[in-house]
């Protein structure tokens, strides 16, 4: 089984516009840690420093065989991606009010890659609109179950 890891709270608290996904550079006892599921990414978010991308405050464990060469947990990792892919990136994250966020991370034959995402901050009452909604939606669905098994 594929070990994914998602960023839970991106849906919560992001409009997500566009995504792509990257490569990431990792060491032999990051990868090993995050083949464990042993990492998060709920607080990580991606900048462009000096034409590179990079991700910063993602969470891999360090890992439990790795003795003095394991890494530091939350160290800033390099996200591999094409020249113009991160001068596509630079163009939408310049916009007031959009970040790069990290959605997913995972293996795609057998490459550590990450989902990122331009993304733009919600404000308090959007939250509420997307609660609001889901609640209706649950209730519906309720409903329907109870008039199906009615009948």
């Amino acid at each position: 089984m594929s070990a994914t890891i998602t960023n839970h709270k991106a849906p919560r608290d992001y409009f997500i516009e566009d995504t792509v996904e990257a490569g990431i550079e990792l060491t032999g006892t990051e990868v090993k840690s995050l083949r464990n599921n042993r990492a998060s990414i709920d607080d990580a978010f991606a900048r462009i420093v000096r034409g590179q991308v990079f991700l910063f405050n993602a969470h891999i464990a360090p890992y439990e065989q790795g003795n003095i060469h394991n890494h530091d947990p939350k160290r800033e990792r390099r996200l591999l991606l094409h020249k113009k892919e991160i001068e596509k990136l630079f163009g939408k994250v310049s916009v007031k009010g959009r970040a790069l966020i990290p959605l997913k991370m995972y293996f795609k034959d057998g490459w550590a890659k990450v989902l990122l995402a331009v993304a733009k901050g919600k404000q308090r009452q959007d939250k509420r609109e997307d609660l609001q909604r889901k609640a209706d939606e649950r209730e519906m669905a309720r409903e329907l179950s109870r008039r199906r098994k009615k009948v």
